[in-house]
């Protein structure tokens, strides 16, 4: 387990705030500094780095939803609000968990566990694979062996070399920051492929080996695939 867990929580409602603490208490193991201002809190995210936020969304300043956009990369958040019809927008935005207020303490566990392994996993990432949670299992999949990814909705689908796929529940960029840059590129806001694996391109599509046929190269993705490939 992660020691020390490093936690900044942003609530405008003092009460949530002290519900947070609490269970952050009973949880142990978690160092937190709440912050009922949201430009303060974001102020000392961005220096402190912490290992795990609680964000609330609906709050008089700023909208939640707006600052977890601008989170430094490795940090990790959870949303805390009572407001459910932003739980879509929130997994979009790749959060670990979506906390419906009020929220039990065991609800609250299961979200810092998620957490958790979340962190493990960025801690311990081993660049030769690529690991990733498949229903309640970590999936190891070794770089060589990945044909191309592709995005479908709120799922990520890795299909192998080797044979079959791995279906993991999260968004594409989160997958593509966890690939080394020389290695994978981005062709479309549907799929990610390995370099090596390039047989043809042109402006519009490109052939890889594994009889998987033609891919498109999305408009916003031209000049970056045409820039990498070209050289």
């Amino acid at each position: 387990m992660v020691r020390n867990l490093r936690c900044i929580a942003i609530d405008d409602e003092p009460m949530a705030l002290l519900i947070i603490e609490q269970f952050c208490r009973r949880k142990g193991g978690i160092e937190l500094t709440t912050f009922s201002e949201p430009t303060i809190g974001l102020e000392e995210i961005r220096m402190k780095e912490p290992d795990l936020v609680f964000l609330d969304i609906h709050m008089n300043s700023i909208n939640g939803l707006e600052i977890a956009d601008t989170l430094p990369e490795k940090c990790c958040f959870i949303f805390t609000t009572a407001y459910a019809q932003y739980a879509l927008e929130g997994f979009n935005l790749d959060a670990v968990d979506f906390l419906h207020k009020p929220f039990s303490y065991e609800r609250f566990e299961v979200a810092v566990e998620k957490a958790i392994r979340r962190i493990e996993s960025k801690r311990h990432h081993n660049p030769e694979y690529l690991i990733v949670k498949q229903e309640y299992n970590n999936v190891s999949i070794p770089l060589s062996d990945i044909l191309y990814i592709e995005a479908l909705g709120n799922y990520v689908k890795i299909f192998r070399k080797s044979g079959g796929h791995v279906l993991t529940r999260t968004n594409l960029k989160t997958i593509t920051d966890l690939l080394p840059v020389h290695d994978f590129l981005r062709i479309h806001r549907s799929y990610v492929i390995p370099i090596s694996s390039v047989v043809s391109f042109s402006r519009s599509k490109v052939e890889i080996e594994g009889n998987v046929g033609e891919l498109p190269i999305g408009s916003q993705y031209v000049a970056s695939v045409m820039d990498t490939l070209g050289k």
